[in-house]
């Protein structure tokens, strides 16, 4: 887009705001202090680095296979810096702990140490991108239903010293950067059918979280997510919202709110301004359910703009912090992250630009219908134009121009894989699920893992 139009656009986004007391300098400046936290896992699919065997587990799942998913640590690292490249503003990257740089070794999660991440530390300097981080409960052989609420004393206790490992990691980035990691504790733990011990798992629940929580840290904050249900676990769900916003509040934590993790009808919304009054700190993970936590690619949506406007209103810019939480195998990864990222922007602009003071003079004043014009006219303002001008000042491409850029660099960083050539020499091959035949067919030493992984994920490794 032509440097030219996108500033005659934004003076004229500029006139228009101001005539109603909104200034767009100060939204911009606002804008570049927004710093969303990009979660590794859309690169490769939630899969991660660990050479143990397993799959995804834990209520949760991908769906799809677009070609190019990232294979190996440098693959991974090259889409982030490539979406990066794409979204305006600086931002931080989010880890889960099954990420490490294990350089092949066999780590199990109760061993994992600080120098695992050592390379990530390093280059998330080099890269101007700090680090949060995230234990890692499921798609292991101890995961099952139950991780830190396992009546089994060996496993539970296998999950608390995994959490408290990563604490410590968590610490050491924070320590490394000179700003606090964030540190997300996320458990599936549940059941699939009725259970008549809610109590009891609670109860080990809460205890594991102490005893997780003992240690205090200074470069590093917790916090805590819910989610009501996951994949064959469906009836009951021991971290309910209800349970951690309790356990929150009494131990002053950071709760985590997954836009995915409450009930279709349920307002994300609404929640900041009754948990502000009673924690510290909120830490988001934007995501677009559909129907369930189906983590399809954040959009300008409804729930995510009002989301984002309660968080204006509220006064707490510096009391939130934002992450992306999705995961799209369907689609470019690469377009997902600008797609996503971009639009989480857009939401948070347009609740910046919101004429708040004017709308507040209204409300106080008894006035509804003037309250009522003015939100549904500022929805019609060029909001748009102050977001390209954003771009524009971040050396980013403007408008729909970053879609070549991705099937450019795509194009020309084409992962192969056995399926994709064999595909090249008979492209009307019959698959399943997009995934072609067992690894066993053509290859007589493969050693079949259907104990623990499925055949499609095997199939779509291999």
């Amino acid at each position: 887009m032509k440097e030219e139009l996108v500033n005659k656009a934004y003076e004229i986004a500029k006139e228009r705001y101001a005539e109603l007391g909104v200034d767009t300098e100060k939204v911009l400046e606002q804008m570049q202090d927004f710093h969303l936290s990009l979660h590794c896992w859309q690169t490769d699919d939630v899969i991660g680095f660990e050479n143990l065997t397993g799959s995804l587990s834990g209520g949760i799942a991908t769906t799809g296979n677009y070609p190019g998913r990232a294979r190996n640590i440098d693959e991974v690292r090259a889409d982030i810096i490539k979406a990066k490249s794409l979204i305006p503003g600086t931002h931080r990257l989010n880890l889960h702990e099954i990420y490490g740089d294990f350089k092949g070794e066999a780590v199990d999660r109760d061993q994992v140490e600080p120098r695992h991440f050592a390379s990530w530390i390093e280059w998330g300097r080099e890269n101007n991108m700090k680090l949060d981080f995230n234990s890692t409960s499921f798609s292991h052989p101890k995961s099952g239903n139950l991780s830190l609420a396992n009546p089994d004393k060996s496993i539970r206790d296998f999950w608390i010293e995994h959490t408290k490992r990563c604490r410590a990691i968590a610490e050491e980035m924070g320590k490394a950067q000179g700003d606090a990691c964030i540190m997300n504790l996320w458990v599936h733990d549940g059941s699939k059918d009725m259970t008549v011990n809610k109590l009891k798992y609670r109860e080990l629940l809460k205890d594991s979280l102490d005893q997780i929580f003992a240690t205090k840290y200074d470069n590093m904050k917790d916090c805590i997510e819910s989610k009501v249900f996951g994949i064959g676990l469906e009836s009951y769900t021991v971290g309910s919202n209800d349970f951690y916003t309790s356990y929150a509040a009494q131990n002053n934590k950071m709760i985590t709110l997954d836009t995915g993790h409450f009930h279709p009808t349920e307002s994300v919304a609404d929640k900041v301004s009754a948990m502000l009054l009673f924690v510290p700190e909120l830490m988001l993970h934007v995501s677009r359910p559909i129907r369930w936590d189906s983590d399809h690619v954040t959009i300008m949506d409804d729930p995510t703009l009002d989301l984002f406007s309660e968080i204006v209103r509220a006064g707490a810019l510096n009391r939130v912090h934002y992450g992306l939480d999705y995961f799209d195998a369907s689609i470019n990864r690469i377009g997902a992250y600008v797609v996503g990222s971009r639009a989480a922007q857009k939401c948070m602009l347009r609740a910046l630009l919101e004429p708040l003071a004017t709308l507040r003079k209204y409300e106080d004043e008894g006035k509804g219908f003037e309250r009522l014009a003015l939100l549904e006219e500022e929805k019609a303002l060029p909001w748009n134009a102050v977001y390209d001008e954003f771009c524009l000042r971040n050396n980013v491409p403007v408008g729909r121009d970053f879609i070549a850029d991705v099937e450019q660099w795509s194009k020309e960083h084409p992962r192969k894989t056995r399926q994709s050539v064999f595909l090249e020499q008979w492209p009307n091959a019959q698959t399943g699920n997009g995934v072609l035949f067992c690894p066993k067919n053509v290859d007589t030493k493969f050693r079949c893992c259907i104990t623990v992984k499925r055949c499609n994920d095997c199939r779509r490794e291999f």
